[in-house]
């Protein structure tokens, strides 16, 4: 029996006083300010315990006792008022095919077929699927039927190679796989089935594979291992009842980079990252009944799965899957899709927004943007140059940017501001949200307080989301993120917090340059490098130096190719120079025409410091680059 909610959750932070009031109430007793929270949504049996935690183990369960299914959170209890509402819309790759509006009540069909089609397949609660799919509405439909029947999915993002799914899908032993013939991006054409068929000649634990037809293409099907996603569905009826979940029990297993080049299977968990992240969606974006909200991430990527998928249809929302890229058929594209669904909520990565601001204005002025009430940025820093460009052109000056600064293991917004709410400030994610609590550390490990301070950020207090371990590597876990500064959760960022206690993130710790015994932070370097008018997006590595220890190199790109180089690398010493102070100079300035970045748009720096350094013999595993060719281009013209 499924305990009512009190009502769905409201946002009630609508002024700056509002929210130093929820955030002091959340610090002084966290367990009631989230049990509160938590209230608000459908459980089928309520938590006997708040909380219990250790940081030191690590170890900590949020809800202790309660039963759930998110699924019920995201679709079931929508239905009453909802049932005909827009759930999903889906903007196909080519801007000239049909857009779907997928309702809440066929969404919840879908779900259940999706379930009951699991369930003919042979998996049960507890059981992994790994889900490598275009980002079509089955994605969603496979995600959230894991959820109902309890099965744990691990989203592989649909651009890794064979490789990296086999190291993926035998990491958390899956036994069956989702996936599609193939994939449209562009006007490129990618054949996942044969990516597919290549990864598990070295997968022993996959039993099933069950294909999605999306590009009408016939791949090669294994007998007895492989079926067709539409005749396995017509098989199977639109009930399926939701699963009793454990709130600790294993939702998802997300899959990210870590320094040893091994993948880390962050742990997540059904009833706090229901709650976390569904909070954070509606207070950060202040969302309102009947808004249109759009996510540009692909599912593959934790934005996905929090701020596509679950956040916001806990919430109710209309949440826009997109399929395409920015750039097809043309730099307007994300322009024109908000013009078609009038969309009202915008969030998307610096690494899009720098890309798109090297196209003509005229891509933007032929769409009507006067739809859009609040703008977003996730996955990096952004720097001013294109905050102010975002702010400018695209929410006209009256679409507050909340620039949202979170991980993986987090699973949901830390530091953010609120829109509507919190004072801007370019490039700064300001501040906690209710129940963060960060901690700035010194190099020695002492917590650093007050203002105007910079050093490692760390947090001392757990938040219902955290992810739970590494999945079968709990030391690992352990090591990683609560070994640095012992009873803290340590973020592997550096940051500043201001005068008014604002935090800037200035990058990964490894991306700390330390020269004549000054700590730079490679994000502010590149920050100011991007301040000069002709540069479009820089890279910042650190390399040996006689004198400094570290001296630094920069890797420029510029909207147009330079005519005179040397004049150019001056007049951007110079900015660096006014901007930062002469300290923060680059060394080295390479101009080029792209960087090595992974197909979700980070810089593989290891690559750039590898040729900082001189040493190109061996530059590891290329092959998740975006454009792999770019390498021997840097190689080739290396300072």
């Amino acid at each position: 029996m499924s305990l009512k909610p009190r009502q769905a959750f409201m946002n009630t932070i609508s002024s700056f006083s509002d929210y130093q009031q929820h955030y002091n109430r959340s610090i002084e007793n966290p367990e009631a300010f989230w049990e509160d929270v938590a209230n608000n949504f459908v459980w089928k049996k309520k938590w006997s315990k708040v909380l219990e935690w250790d940081f030191h183990k690590p170890e900590v369960k949020w809800f202790i006792g309660g039963k759930l299914n998110i699924t019920e959170n995201c679709i079931d209890r929508h239905l009453p008022k909802k049932a005909n509402h827009t759930a999903i819309i889906w903007e196909p790759n080519d801007p000239k095919d049909e857009a779907k509006k997928i309702t809440y009540q066929t969404l919840h069909d879908e779900v259940c077929k999706v379930a009951n089609m699991l369930k003919a397949n042979g998996i049960r609660k507890g059981d992994r699927v790994c889900i490598y799919m275009p980002m079509v509405p089955e994605l969603a439909y496979a995600i959230l039927g894991c959820a109902r029947i309890g099965a744990v999915h691990s989203v592989v993002f649909a651009g890794f190679s064979a490789g990296s799914l086999v190291d993926r899908i035998n990491d958390s032993g899956c036994k069956l796989v989702i996936t599609a013939d193939g994939t449209v991006r562009g006007d490129k054409k990618i054949e996942l089935k044969a990516i597919v068929d290549e990864a598990l000649k070295k997968c022993p634990s996959i039993e099933r594979t069950i294909v999605l037809s999306r590009t009408s293409k016939l791949p090669f099907m294994k007998e007895g291992r492989d079926v067709w996603w539409h005749d396995e569905i017509k098989n199977v009826d639109a009930h399926c009842p939701a699963e009793a979940m454990d709130s600790e029990d294993l939702l998802f297993i997300l899959y990210t980079s870590g320094s040893t080049g091994k993948p880390k299977g962050m742990v997540h968990t059904c009833g706090g990252y229901m709650v976390y992240t569904t909070y954070t969606f509606q207070t950060v974006f202040q969302y309102q009944e009947g808004q249109v909200y759009w996510c540009t991430a692909d599912v593959g990527w934790i934005t996905g799965h929090s701020y596509i998928i679950y956040a916001p249809l806990c919430a109710g929302a209309t949440t826009v899957i997109f399929e395409g890229i920015p750039s097809y058929p043309d730099m307007g594209r994300f322009w024109q899709a908000i013009e078609r669904h009038k969309v009202n909520i915008f969030y998307t990565a610096p690494t899009a927004i720098r890309s798109l601001e090297k196209a003509p204005l005229s891509f933007v002025e032929r769409s009507d943007l006067s739809s859009l009430k609040i703008l977003g940025s996730v996955g990096e820093p952004i720097n001013e140059e294109a905050w102010h460009w975002y702010n400018k052109n695209i929410g006209k000056g009256k679409c507050p940017i909340v620039d949202t600064w979170w991980q993986t293991e987090t699973a949901g917004f830390m530091i953010s501001p609120i829109a509507h709410v919190t004072p801007l400030k370019p490039a700064h994610a300001t501040l906690p949200l209710p129940g963060v609590q960060p901690a700035i550390m010194d190099e020695n490990g002492k917590e650093v307080e007050g203002n105007n301070t910079e050093g490692r950020l760390t947090i001392k207090f757990p938040w219902p989301a955290i992810a739970r371990t590494i999945y079968g590597d709990h030391q690992r876990f352990r090591d990683t993120y609560f070994s640095t500064f012992p009873g803290k959760y340590f973020t592997g960022d550096g940051c500043k917090r201001d005068e008014n206690g604002y935090y800037r993130i200035t990058g990964r710790v490894d991306d700390i340059i330390i020269v004549s015994g000054h700590n730079l932070g490679t994000a502010e370097i590149e920050s100011a490098i991007d301040e000069h008018s002709a540069v479009c997006e820089t890279a910042v590595v650190g390399f040996p130096h006689d004198i400094k220890g570290q001296g630094i190199y920069a890797f420029v790109i510029c909207y147009n190719k330079p005519n005179e180089e040397d004049k150019l690398r001056n007049e951007i010493r110079e900015t660096v120079s006014k901007i930062i102070g002469p300290i923060s100079k680059p060394d080295k300035i390479q101009f080029v025409s792209g960087l090595p970045k992974t197909r979700s748009g980070k810089i593989m720096r290891r690559i750039l410091r590898k040729v900082a350094e001189g040493d190109t013999s061996n530059l590891g595993d290329t092959t998740t680059l975006l454009d792999p060719s770019i390498v021997d281009e840097i190689k080739a013209g290396a300072l």
